[in-house]
């Protein structure tokens, strides 16, 4: 039994080890029991300490213990220091007294005092060190509910009014414009080409057509894992591209390639024919397997309408119709000068498209129908052009030129009946760049002899010079020291002016020119079209080259009077020529005679009016004096056409060497027209670079008698009947 003070009566513990009287260890200090206010006498068990009061209970004794060492504590000189409060002391007992009927009282374990502390030292204490109070824990606080109920609700209105605003916004304000972004987002557009208008001749006859073909493309999200086999597939069977170009073409990032253009419909035929082939074995392999293992398919190549220029009559005419490139825009020639005319306008068509690209069947879908490019009639003859062209191809090889042009033109309407070029191409073939120019109208040369009927006609027109004239004509004759001769060697002739003409004389010609005062022949020259573009708007045309202003040095007129000291284009010497054939009146040269629009509507092609530069007089003069050219005395008798009275004029000119500024090279020319009598066509003749013996009748005149009496027999254009005219070339 134990005293309220906690201390068992002595004795209690006597059976218990180290607790006897007489034994080693001292007695146990009974440990004080923690005060509580539920304590009393009686024995009924205590309530566990919960943790939250254990909790309070230590900080209210932190804080008392933290206020007990921050305040001053004065000095005892008592032995003892009382212990704190609070805690219980042992009371020591009084020996127990020896009674025979008691049962003999154990002592209570004796505690040691406290030891006493030394007496205080004559020295100022140490500042007692701050305890560090520690803070009571942070107790969770319970939200209120309303508050979190308000939130909520007010959060979640905010988020519902953004829906309702976007959906008033996508329903009520611009429905349309989302609609059609949606369309757009899952549509595809394909363009649909403008069919080229067609260029023909003048009867009709097709020289370039539009035809079928198509355009092959590529999705490349659905070809990127067999690029390689559609590759080795397509390769082989277009032009212009490599497996390497194909390949990266269909590996890319979008969802739109172009492959190929204007692939004719036989070749994307066969391209399909293996595709599938190709297909059928991969599905047969596929057989079987999970799908994972199985092989993808070839797909992803569509095409759309892509139409091609393809050229019917091959090479006719193929320097003066020209080309076009891959985009369908024309690169030389007409197909370049009327592009704007010929291409027409292109057309769309929007189709909704699934996730593959595959067009949505009865999906909304829009088109925009194409227009037509404008077709162009030549003044050219197809038959006329061919033979021009064989003829002068035969010239050129057999008199080892470099080039040559034969212009035919209508006298009365300046219709260019044939233009023909050699060396020429054959558009449907691969050609080179270099192909592709015009010599008849984009090369420039010195025309020689033949620009004495110009000069003769200058002279008539002003009366200077008639049938009648005479001159004595030397040998040489010395312009501002320098010497110019005749092409033969002679002394002083007495030549008509007619015989000047037949002869070529240059010296004959130098005199009857000086009689003219220079401004005037200069202007003469620029009404017979030198020095000015022809006006038929042909690309690359040249206008060739003519001394600026009228202040000549006396040496040019002389020059030019022959012929040297100006360059022309073939059709600008024709057309000049044709002004005499035509009784001194200048047409300017017509190539394109209507447009023709897609229902067949003809509107007629308006070039400058005709203008008068000579009188007729004196074009039936020079026109007599170019009679005798062909006659048997004359220097062209190759020229002359049996039952046709025929009139012409040489020409032999020196040409200069490109890059060296210096005369090297020849071009030998003839021009003419028939029946001189009643001209119908003027045709010219010129060889660039012949080798051998050279001259204008002896090269020229051959080629301008053939193509001559094919276009007379194909006009049926009938003979006159005039007889040659005995023509005299010298007096005495």
């Amino acid at each position: 039994m134990t005293d309220r003070r906690g201390h068992e009566p002595p004795g209690a513990a006597q059976g218990k080890r180290g607790t006897a009287p007489g034994r080693g260890n001292p007695p146990r200090k009974a440990q004080p029991r923690r005060p509580s206010t539920t304590d009393s006498g009686r024995t009924t068990p205590q309530r566990p300490e919960s943790t939250r009061e254990r909790l309070l209970r230590k900080a209210r004794e932190e804080q008392q213990r933290a206020a007990a060492d921050a305040a001053p504590r004065p000095v005892k000189k008592a032995a003892a220091k009382r212990p704190a409060s609070g805690t219980a002391t042992p009371r020591k007992q009084a020996p127990a007294k020896k009674t025979a009927a008691k049962r003999p009282v154990q002592k209570a374990p004796v505690k040691k005092a406290a030891a006493k502390k030394r007496p205080p030292q004559n020295r100022p204490r140490p500042r007692p060190k701050k305890r560090r109070v520690k803070k009571p824990p942070r107790m969770l606080r319970l939200g209120r509910p309303t508050l979190r109920l308000r939130m909520t609700f007010g959060v979640m209105a905010f988020v519902l009014s953004l829906f309702a605003g976007r959906l008033v916004l996508l329903q009520g304000v611009d429905p349309d414009s989302y609609a059609q972004a949606a369309t757009k987002e899952n549509a595809r557009t394909y363009i649909l080409h403008a069919n080229r208008g067609t260029i023909e001749d003048r009867n009709g006859v097709d020289l370039a057509v539009t035809e079928d073909a198509v355009a092959i493309t590529a999705d490349p999200k659905q070809t990127k894992p067999v690029a390689q086999q559609l590759a080795a597939i397509l390769a082989p069977k277009l032009t212009g591209t490599t497996t390497a170009k194909l390949v990266a073409a269909m590996s890319g990032t979008g969802r739109f390639e172009y492959l190929a253009r204007r692939v004719s419909p036989t070749v994307w035929s066969e391209i399909q024919a293996e595709i599938k082939a190709r297909n059928a074995k991969i599905a047969e392999q596929n057989k079987g397997k999970p799908k994972e293992q199985q092989a993808p398919m070839l797909v992803g190549l569509y095409t759309e309408q892509d139409p091609i220029r393809s050229h019917p009559n091959g090479s006719i005419a193929a320097t003066l119709v020209g080309v076009t490139g891959a985009e369908g825009k024309g690169q030389s020639g007409l197909e370049y000068g009327l592009n704007d005319k010929l291409s027409g306008q292109d057309g769309q068509a929007m189709y909704e498209v699934d996730a593959k690209g595959n067009k949505i069947p009865n999906a909304n879908h829009t088109v925009q129908e194409p227009k037509p490019g404008l077709g162009v009639q030549l003044t050219l003859d197809t038959d006329l052009q061919f033979f021009a062209e064989k003829r002068i191809e035969q010239a050129v090889k057999q008199y080892k030129a470099s080039a040559g042009t034969v212009v035919v033109m209508d006298v009365k309407s300046g219709e260019l009946m044939a233009l023909a070029n050699y060396p020429t191409f054959d558009p449907n073939k691969r050609y080179k760049p270099s192909d592709l120019n015009n010599p008849a109208l984009e090369r420039s040369y010195e025309p020689g002899s033949v620009q004495k009927v110009v000069t003769m006609a200058a002279l008539a027109d002003a009366g200077l010079i008639d049938l009648n004239t005479k001159l004595k004509v030397p040998g040489s004759i010395e312009v501002q020291r320098r010497t110019i001769k005749d092409h033969w060697p002679h002394g002083t002739l007495n030549m008509t002016i007619s015989g000047v003409i037949a002869k070529s004389s240059n010296v004959g010609t130098i005199m009857a020119a000086q009689k003219m005062p220079i401004p005037q022949f200069v202007k003469y020259l620029h009404d017979f079209g030198f020095g000015e573009p022809t006006g038929l708007n042909f690309p690359g045309e040249t206008k060739g080259r003519l001394s600026p202003g009228d202040e000549w040095p006396e040496i040019t007129r002389s020059n030019v009077a022959f012929g040297q000291g100006l360059s022309v284009n073939a059709v600008q010497e024709a057309a000049a020529v044709n002004a005499v054939a035509n009784g001194g009146v200048y047409v300017p040269p017509k190539l394109v005679r209507n447009y023709v629009d897609a229902n067949g509507n003809l509107t007629p092609n308006q070039t400058a009016p005709p203008r008068r530069v000579v009188s007729e007089k004196a074009a039936k003069d020079v026109t007599r004096m170019m009679e005798a050219v062909t006659a048997k005395k004359g220097t062209a008798p190759q020229a002359a056409i049996d039952g046709y009275l025929v009139a012409g004029k040489t020409g032999t000119a020196q040409q200069v060497v490109p890059g060296t500024g210096k005369y090297g090279a020849w071009a030998t020319s003839f021009a003419g027209f028939a029946p001189a009598d009643n001209p119908r066509f003027v045709t010219y003749v010129v060889l660039h670079d012949p080798q051998g013996a050279r001259g204008g009748g002896l090269q020229g005149g051959p080629v301008f008698r053939d193509v001559m009496s094919y276009a007379l027999q194909k006009y049926v254009v009938p003979p006159t009947g005039a007889a040659q005219p005995n023509i005299p070339l010298t007096w005495k």
